[in-house]
């Protein structure tokens, strides 16, 4: 397990390198919205964006007090605690109910697939034929 928790952080902290590019606004809106609702910062810590936007700076959504520029002022408080443990803590408490919607998504492919299979064994016992 701490081979996949190392090369998910791995990853996350190659991510954060595309956070400015032009092609990846929902990268960038996906890093705000995480870090604003989990109220976390980075991916172990507040320095993991320190190569991506500066020394010292941070985006906006890392800031207690969210404001325009708050992230460039080195005297405004930030989140400290990363957000890979806050996500992965989330997971953990809400693991119950993605298992019950995962098993919901399951049930109703299995369904599908059956009533469809039902549809086809009828259309075929009867003879009828498709004319495009």
């Amino acid at each position: 397990m701490d081979k996949v928790n190392e090369n998910a952080r791995k990853d996350l902290k190659e991510g954060l390198l595309l956070y400015n590019s032009e092609n990846n606004v929902g990268l960038k809106n996906a890093w705000n919205i995480i870090q604003a609702e989990m109220r976390c910062c980075g991916v172990t810590d507040y320095t993991d964006w320190y190569p991506v936007l500066g020394e010292n700076t941070v985006p906006d959504r890392c800031c207690m007090e969210n404001s325009q520029g708050c992230g460039r002022n080195s005297s405004a408080p930030v989140w400290r605690t990363g957000c890979y443990e806050k996500v992965k803590m989330w997971f953990d408490d809400n693991k119950h109910v993605l298992g019950t919607a995962g098993m919901c998504v399951l049930i109703m492919q299995i369904l599908g697939m059956a009533f469809s299979m039902t549809l086809f064994q009828h259309i075929h016992r009867t003879g009828k034929k498709y004319d495009a």
